[in-house]
Parts: structure tokens; C-alpha cells; sequence
């Protein structure tokens, strides 16, 4: 009877699994073949390598492609760094005491906050406390705060499945502990670190509400790529255009060839991702 019952409700979850999994990607397939059935008109080698002209009404996107690529980078260069070293110490040389267990929970309960919170707090802090002005830099720092819970997450989940065994075998032979975790933990958790900050930064370029009150133009006449300035992005170009535009009929279809591309970018830095955790998976066999 118990078997029978067992046998029951494990058909019940595994069914309710697939019709939920089912629906979720039957409503993202139709969600991307809308984007690709209206925006694949709209792409071409000008539209890709043209910056906006007329009100952004014609033109490309080489503007916003460039802007959303250098904001990517000060993302990376001011969270990876400190992310991956807080995890480091988390995980390597913290007691594991209540301020410990307490830090670790306010890293992941910062993972959850919404992401215009992200933009108000930067929004006071870089761009009216430190005076940094509406631009790339301060947009960067927000994004680079928005990416640290994240970074510091995946990163010590990967240490942590390094096995304690690997490390006293180091130690062993009379290697220090900085040495260790430099010669032998990083390089043994490098591909579920790798994996977490480009699918951390493949979020992170997707992001609008950070980006609207810290630095993103509205247009910009040219290219507009320095990084005290204020830039133009891939996802508040395509807000703007879906949203605020005189002529929102005019450049729908510019929005959605902007919106196709933004999803090529994400799904190649996702795809990367798993590329480099097969590639190096295949190199520990």
C-alpha cells in the first residue's frame, strides 16, 4: 500500500514538473518567436555597425552595442576582483561563527533586492555623494554592487566543492596556505567561478532600472563612448523606443531589431558560460 502510494505521488510531482516546465517554455518560445518574426527585418550589417540618426528614427544601434560592451567591462572590473576575493576569505580563512553565517546571509539576501533599489543607492551615493555625475562610471559602480552578491555566491559554492583533501594534500608537502588556495583551490573551482560571473554579467547587461538614474542617455549625437559621460545602452534604447518615443509607431520596428539583438548578446554570454564549464569539465577527465 505504501508502495503504491509512493509510486502515486511521485507521478503526481514528476506530472506537475513537466506541465509547469511546459508551459514556461511554451510561453518563451512565443515570447522569442514575436521578437524574431518582427525583428529580423530590421537586421543588417548597417543596422548593426550605424549609429542612431533622426531622432533615432533611422540609423543602427552602434551607439547603444558600444555603450552596453564598455559598461559590461567597468561592471566586471569592479565587482569580479572584489567578489571573487570576498569569497576567498569567506570560504578559506573565515571562522565559521555567527558573524560568518551572519555575512553570508545578507550577501544572499542582497541577491534578491530589486535592481532599481540597485539604482537608487547609486543614484545617491556615486552619482549626488561622490559627485560622479550621471555617466558609464557611476553605472558601472551600480552594476558592479548589483553583481557582488552573485559573484561572491557562485564563487564560493564553487570552493566549497573542492574537497577539504585537496587542500591538506598541499599542505602536506609543505606548501603555505596562500600557495594552496593559488595553486590548487582556484584552479580546481576556475570553471564554476568562470561560469558564475559570465552568467553574473550576461544579467548584469541585460539590466535597465540601474542604468536609468545613474548614466543612460536618452540619445546621443555619435559615439559618445567616454566614461565620465553619459552613454547610451542596449536596454534603455530599447525602453525608450518601446515606450518614450515621439514616434513610437515610426521605430517600432527598430525595437524590436534592437530587442533580438540584446537577446543574441545574452544567449552568446550564457552560451559562453557553458562552453567554458564543458571545456573545462572535459580538461579535469
Amino acid at each position: 500500500m505504501q508502495h503504491k502510494q509512493f509510486r502515486f505521488s511521485s507521478i503526481v510531482e514528476w506530472g506537475t514538473l513537466l506541465i509547469t516546465t511546459g508551459l514556461v517554455c511554451f510561453f518563451l518560445v512565443i515570447i522569442i518567436w514575436e521578437i524574431i518574426s518582427k525583428g529580423a527585418g530590421s537586421l543588417s550589417w548597417d543596422f548593426i555597425t550605424e549609429v542612431p540618426r533622426e531622432g533615432m528614427t533611422k540609423g543602427g544601434i552602434l551607439t547603444p552595442i558600444l555603450g552596453t560592451v564598455l559598461l559590461t567591462l567597468l561592471t566586471a572590473l569592479f565587482s569580479i576582483p572584489f567578489g571573487v576575493c570576498c569569497a576567498i576569505y569567506l570560504n578559506e580563512y573565515a571562522e565559521d561563527n555567527w558573524l560568518t553565517k551572519t555575512i553570508r546571509a545578507a550577501i544572499r539576501n542582497l541577491s534578491g533586492v530589486p535592481s532599481i533599489i540597485y539604482g537608487l543607492f547609486g543614484l545617491a551615493l556615486f552619482v549626488q555623494a561622490m559627485q560622479l555625475g550621471t555617466s558609464m562610471v557611476a553605472a558601472g559602480l551600480t552594476l558592479g554592487l548589483l553583481s557582488l552578491p552573485y559573484i561572491i555566491t557562485t564563487t564560493e559554492e564553487a570552493l566549497m566543492r573542492i574537497p577539504a583533501s585537496t587542500r591538506e594534500a598541499a599542505l602536506a608537502v609543505g606548501a603555505t596556505k596562500l600557495e594552496t588556495i593559488k595553486d590548487v583551490v582556484l584552479p580546481s573551482a576556475m570553471s564554476g567561478i568562470l561560469t558564475g560571473v559570465v552568467l553574473t554579467l550576461s544579467r548584469a547587461a541585460g539590466e535597465t532600472a540601474p542604468i536609468l538614474f545613474t548614466g543612460a542617455a536618452f540619445y546621443i549625437n555619435g559615439m559618445g563612448s567616454a566614461i565620465d559621460n553619459e552613454f547610451m545602452a542596449l536596454p534603455y534604447h530599447l525602453y525608450m523606443l518601446s515606450t518614450q518615443h515621439q514616434s513610437i509607431e515610426e521605430v517600432r520596428p527598430i525595437a524590436y531589431g534592437t530587442a533580438l539583438v540584446l537577446i543574441i548578446v545574452v544567449f552568446l554570454l550564457n552560451l559562453t558560460a557553458f562552453y567554458i564549464r564543458y571545456k573545462y569539465r572535459k580538461n579535469e577527465n
